[in-house]
């Protein structure tokens, strides 16, 4: 992805985020009513706009916006499928220190180190389960 959006990519410092700013949406309607009338009446376009410019970035916004939101998209899949495996993984920690814990050959310095994990969590859950 990095390679086929290398050519649309821009860095901005701090500074020049804050001189850009955002387009907001009030803005946005401007600046597509003006695409529309350019258009649909290009004779009432404004000869002091360079138009070809205008559409390329125009295209350009439509094209990152749509790239944005499709990964912004996959980024919440792959955030949630992350949350599940980090609950599979804490479910079979759970399940690994109960056996250890009741097993007749248990690993005491293996029940205490875990131990220690799950005390702070009770302790933060303010619940006194152990």
């Amino acid at each position: 992805m990095q390679t086929a959006l290398s050519g649309k990519l821009a860095t901005l410092t701090p500074e020049e985020r804050q001189q850009y700013g955002s387009v907001n949406e009030q803005n946005k309607l401007l600046v597509n009513k003006v695409n529309d009338y350019r258009t649909t009446s290009p004779q009432l376009s404004s000869p002091g706009v360079d138009w070809e410019e205008f559409g390329k970035d125009y295209d350009s916004h439509s094209f990152l916006q749509s790239v944005t939101k499709s990964l912004s998209e996959l980024g919440k899949g792959l955030e949630n499928a992350k949350i599940l495996h980090d609950w599979d993984s804490y479910q079979a920690s759970l399940i690994d220190y109960q056996y250890t814990l009741y097993s007749n050959d248990s690993d005491h310095t293996k029940v205490e180190e875990i131990k220690q994990f799950l005390t702070v969590m009770v302790m933060a859950m303010e619940t006194p389960y152990l």
